[in-house]
């Protein structure tokens, strides 16, 4: 499989209706994206609120239809009627507040939620289920009610209950935006993990920026286009692009960027404290 998802020319339209169903207006949400992920990558979609990120999000997870365009989804033609369970089973989507993907009274019970509906056999469940609370540091806590968990458990828990499925790919739809910092890091770690350990393929979509210096491409969205893609440095090296579309640069990218504009020689895209400390250093 060449590309895990891969969208052309995708658009999606909300249509609204006056009480006696005639169209009042048509909103575009996604005007003729183009999107590519490759299997086990880690690509994160960037934009701030309005920007068509989660309308995307959702077309791929087959809980929107494209109005225009393709979409493949693990090989699957996602506008397809057949295809929608298929689809949903393999880019499973994390959303923004955990509680509403929460159902079950006791960790463990809710990460075996999705493989018993699947009709997974009992023992390959139990497998699954330790396997993900392992992969997403929850192990200790398989007994607790959900209730008695922080954010940024509860949105680690909703991970393994997504990868217990045992998705290609995972989605995860602004699922920081509702934490604390420590919750953001957490959550950001067990994805990172699952990425590089279990090669699941992650399509991250967030607005902040410090979110994505270690993805492996990333997309900026802006009124339904993808307006920007490259690299985290090929993007982050784009100041000015950047702040025109109101969104801002991680604090470490931008004071080098001001040190460059002030006169000292810096390169263009500095994504760390470790690597703006390295080339302060060979200034010296």
């Amino acid at each position: 499989m060449k590309n895990i998802i891969e969208a052309s020319k995708l658009v999606f339209e909300y249509i609204h209706r006056d009480e006696e169903g005639n169209v009042e207006a048509i909103e575009t949400a996604l005007d003729h994206v183009d999107l590519e992920v490759k299997p086990g990558q880690f690509v994160a979609i960037l934009g701030h609120n309005g920007s068509g990120k989660s309308t995307l999000a959702k077309n791929i997870n087959a809980l929107l239809t494209p109005s225009e365009g393709t979409l493949y989804v693990a090989g699957k033609n996602a506008l397809e009627e057949e295809n929608v369970w298929d689809v949903r089973k393999s880019a499973g989507m994390v959303f923004q507040n955990p509680d509403n993907q929460i159902i079950a009274s006791v960790v463990e019970e809710d990460v075996a939620f999705g493989p018993e509906n699947m009709g997974v056999p009992e023992d390959e469940i139990i497998k699954r289920v330790a396997t993900a609370l392992e992969a997403v540091g929850m192990t200790a806590y398989k007994d607790y009610s959900p209730n008695k968990l922080s954010g940024g458990q509860k949105q680690r828990v909703a991970i393994a209950g997504v990868m217990a499925m045992e998705p290609h790919c995972i989605i995860a739809d602004e699922s920081t935006a509702m934490l604390d910092p420590v919750g953001r890091k957490e959550v950001l770690k067990a994805l990172h993990t699952l990425n590089k350990e279990k090669g699941i393929t992650i399509l991250y979509i967030t607005h902040y920026m410090e979110e994505v210096t270690d993805a492996d491409f990333v997309y900026v969205m802006e009124k339904g286009k993808v307006v920007m893609t490259g690299t985290p440095r090929e993007v982050f090296s784009q100041v000015e692009k950047l702040e025109e579309l109101r969104l801002s640069v991680p604090q470490i990218t931008k004071l080098a960027y001001e040190l460059k504009k002030s006169g000292v020689d810096l390169p263009d895209g500095i994504l760390t404290k470790e690597e703006l400390t390295q080339e302060l250093k060979k200034l010296v």
